[in-house]
């Protein structure tokens, strides 16, 4: 099967050909070699209407047209018709007029292509053509790659923070070595938004931006330390816990709301279900970096340490400066970050799995602009006070409060919500 393969013009032809001789979805992904989802999204996505009857049949869609009576409603004198039902005009002015649509097209192949009843439709009609469908593909992959991808509340926040240390001298260079963690961009992208005036900064601001050549472009995703997996990766992980079976994990992750907006961090007990989340302004690696240092000593590092054993994460940017959370400003050790494969969550299964709970209460597309760390934490009370059957019926925060203890609850402002009072919708949050 040729996976994550853009189709090409002789297969856009092969389709229309197949879809010409009633091929199904099925049958013609494996004529093309491409997944019958593609197929399918690929003639839905392209779909030519067209208004026209069949041969010796005009257009017309309206369900009285059998046994319509209505005469010359169009007034052309010339109108050779007269009579309305063999008319393709007089729709448009007909008060009784009543759309009647295929009901073929609501199914499998969506298109009128290969249909048998064709020569004597008088209905709308859909049609997949192949030079079509390539030329509205090949414009929607130039303007894909065009202008800036990034929220306008992202390009307030960058430059609120760039523009005034370039207005004191200082180099796009200096500016992103010293603040990796917080930009969470490469000096190259910094320099494309001052280019494109998206920053208060021009380019007249600065002087040696004339001298640059023009560099190959990259597509690397930004890394804060590139070499953050060295010794990290999920092999690494599923060694040390084979060595020490014994120790607890914590599965880390990001839910986010609107890109660009205030993100969550989410820190979950893998064995006791439970789950902290903390909001954050931006979506940046110094922002996860301020949760862990809060942690630290809001629980005490003894706290913290046995809390924190083992981190297990995703590949994101905002977690690529590991060292700076696995060690305190002494280097000392408080915990071991490991991460997962790319694109599988699966290995941190249980962390995506309580997310579908954040979801009940702050649906996905919806902005986290509006809430603050007391409605995250109102927010969690209820999930964790939620009864599991993984738990033999108890919620997490009845098992958390064995293991570890009250005083751990209160300081992290966990309280245990009535069963009957746990509320896992969005009017949890409605202010």
């Amino acid at each position: 099967m040729c996976n994550n393969k853009h189709l090409t013009l002789s297969d856009r032809i092969n389709i229309e050909k197949f879809l010409n001789e009633a091929y199904s979805f099925k049958a013609i992904s494996r004529e093309i070699d491409h997944h019958c989802t593609t197929v399918a999204k690929e003639v839905k996505r392209h779909i030519t209407i067209r208004r026209i009857g069949s041969y010796g049949r005009s257009f017309n869609n309206c369900v009285y047209r059998s046994s319509c009576k209505h005469s010359y409603l169009c007034n052309n004198p010339t109108c050779r018709n007269g009579n309305c039902k063999f008319c393709s005009k007089c729709i448009s002015v007909c008060k009784d007029y009543k759309e009647e649509r295929c009901p073929n097209l609501l199914k499998p192949p969506y298109v009128c292509n290969g249909c048998k009843q064709l020569n004597n439709c008088r209905l709308e009609k859909a049609f997949y053509y192949a030079n079509t469908a390539h030329e509205a593909y090949k414009t929607l992959y130039s303007q894909s790659r065009t202008g800036i991808a990034i929220e306008e509340d992202e390009v307030k926040r960058l430059d609120s923070f760039i523009s005034p240390l370039i207005a004191k001298g200082q180099s796009i260079h200096h500016i992103c070595t010293t603040n990796r963690d917080t930009i969470m961009c490469s000096e190259k992208t910094i320099y494309n938004y001052i280019s494109y005036n998206l920053f208060t900064a021009r380019n007249i601001d600065l002087p040696r931006k004339v001298r640059y050549r023009k560099r190959k472009k990259s597509n690397d995703f930004f890394k804060v330390d590139k070499s953050c997996r060295i010794g990290r990766t999920y092999d690494d992980f599923i060694k040390y816990m084979d060595d020490n079976p014994d120790t607890h994990v914590v599965e880390m992750d990001t839910v986010e709301g609107v890109k660009g907006g205030k993100v969550l961090l989410t820190l979950h007990f893998r064995e006791l279900e439970f789950m902290m989340a903390f909001i954050r302004d931006a979506n940046t690696s110094q922002s996860v970096i301020n949760i862990f240092e809060d942690l630290y000593w809001e629980l005490n590092p003894d706290n913290f340490n046995k809390l924190f054993p083992i981190i297990l994460t995703d590949n994101g940017s905002e977690f690529s400066n590991p060292s700076s959370i696995e060690f305190d400003k002494l280097g000392n050790r408080r915990t071991r970050i490991f991460y997962c494969n790319p694109s599988a969550p699966q290995q941190k299964g249980a962390a995506e799995n309580n997310h579908e709970m954040i979801r009940r209460v702050i649906p996905k597309g919806h902005s986290l602009d509006k809430f603050t760390q007391a409605d995250i934490t109102l927010m969690m009370n209820h999930i964790n006070s939620y009864a599991r059957k993984k738990l033999n019926n108890q919620p997490p925060y009845q098992l958390f409060s064995l293991l570890y203890g009250n005083k751990i609850l209160e300081k992290i402002g966990a309280i245990l919500i009535a069963p009957n009072e746990i509320i896992l919708k969005p009017e949890l949050l409605k202010k």
